[in-house]
């Protein structure tokens, strides 16, 4: 007879170490959950294609959706593997490794290696879905699904959800180790806090430039201007700013208290 934890395990793999998951995990398994959905109408979709095409009706609609429910539902999978820690891993060093070692390279492959890499995708596909949107994009069939922006924005979006789930993850193995105040999570997080950072500097002097510059100002232009050139500097100064700021604060809560 299976053990009742195996059984979970089977069943949803979210039930699994619910009792550690803070509010982010829950979040994050609760969306994952209603998206899970739309495998059954995946599958509808995909047997309804088939028996369509062989009757000679083929709609490319049916197709272009097929990609819609698949591309919806993967991206936000990556978020719930990363929360139920289901996604595919080798484990030929890792699983000798103490509980303590293995926590560190979680957390170093968390938000050393992957949120900053989620944070790049965020960035690059903002352009994309805002190109998409101006341009109204559609299916290349005439029968297609015609409003490919919409997805197109979706898969922008469904990178802050996967970048929610790395965070509350994140702070979850750093709990283990430390209490996770806020100043070390920035801290520990040193290369995804940067990043963030840089992004906000740069948005900040980008819509500066754009609001203040002259009329005729072309804004593909502004990233060119010599402001942008200390952009970087700017990040890594504001960064340890506001990671002394956030350690003054807990300070200043701890007197009080």
């Amino acid at each position: 007879m299976e053990k009742p934890e195996e059984m979970i395990v089977i069943s949803d793999p979210g039930m699994v170490g619910r009792a550690e998951h803070n509010t982010g995990d829950r979040a994050v398994v609760v969306v994952a959950n209603l998206f899970a959905w739309i495998f059954p109408a995946l599958i509808i979709a995909i047997v309804a294609q088939v028996v369509l095409r062989q009757s000679g009706m083929n709609q490319a609609w049916l197709d272009d959706l097929q990609w819609w429910l698949y591309g919806a539902s993967m991206m936000i999978g990556i978020g719930y593997a990363v929360t139920t820690n289901s996604h595919v891993r080798v484990d030929i060093f890792f699983a000798n490794f103490s509980r303590k070692r293995q926590t560190r390279v979680e957390i170093f492959g968390l938000v050393w290696l992957f949120l900053p890499f989620v944070i790049l995708s965020w960035d690059l596909t903002l352009h994309y879905a805002i190109a998409s949107i101006q341009a109204r994009e559609g299916s290349d069939s005439p029968n297609g699904l015609h409003m490919l922006y919409l997805l197109k924005t979706f898969a922008n979006l469904s990178f802050v959800f996967i970048g929610i789930a790395v965070w509350a993850a994140y702070v979850r193995f750093l709990g283990k180790l430390t209490h996770p105040a806020l100043w070390k999570q920035l801290l520990f997080a040193f290369p995804s806090t940067m990043f963030l950072t840089n992004l906000a500097v740069y948005y900040a002097l980008y819509w500066w430039v754009f609001l203040t510059g002259p009329e005729d100002l072309n804004p593909r232009q502004i990233p060119n201007e010599p402001v942008f050139a200390y952009t970087v500097t700017a990040a890594a100064v504001a960064t340890v700013l506001l990671i002394a700021l956030a350690w003054l604060l807990r300070r200043k809560t701890l007197k009080d208290a």
